[in-house]
């Protein structure tokens, strides 16, 4: 795991209705504070990476489908620095994944059908806070080709 990086099992309350999907409550005991939600469709087989934030903390949760979510921790510093951390999340791992400032980010799309991403991000989103890498053509040390065996 990737210091500072928590992965926390979310609760579902299904009955003959439907279902209710907690994901964060500012009563958590790892509540920051609110700045915005947003939501992220991404297709089958698609990356959306890499990104990192200068000060925002990230609150997902996948609440439709299934992701493949990836960490890299490029922080100076940090114990973790240069460790890669998968989480598969969504309807089969339905979990809220808490990624702190400067640990880059991305996600892919599993499955047959798309997946739908929540992010209650700690602050309003602004162009000069967060910065981008190529999925591809980077110096992350991983490969988001499918893995067999």
């Amino acid at each position: 795991m990737i210091d500072g990086v928590l992965v926390r099992p979310l609760k579902r309350i299904p009955d003959e209705r439907g279902m209710i999907m907690h994901m964060l409550r500012r009563d958590d005991p790892d509540f920051v504070e609110f700045g915005e939600i947003y939501f992220s469709l991404v297709y089958p087989g698609v990356v959306k990476a890499w990104h990192g934030h200068r000060a925002m903390t990230l609150n997902y949760a996948c609440v439709s489908g299934m992701i493949k979510l990836v960490l890299y921790d490029a922080r100076e510093g940090s114990p973790t620095k240069g460790e890669v951390q998968e989480t598969f999340m969504g309807t089969d791992n339905y979990v809220r994944v808490t990624i702190p400032p400067e640990v880059i980010n991305g996600f892919k799309g599993m499955g047959v059908g798309p997946a739908l991403v929540a992010n209650c991000a700690t602050l309003p989103h602004d162009p000069d806070e967060i910065y981008r890498i190529d999925p591809f053509d980077n110096d992350i040390p991983y490969d988001w080709a499918v893995k067999h065996g």
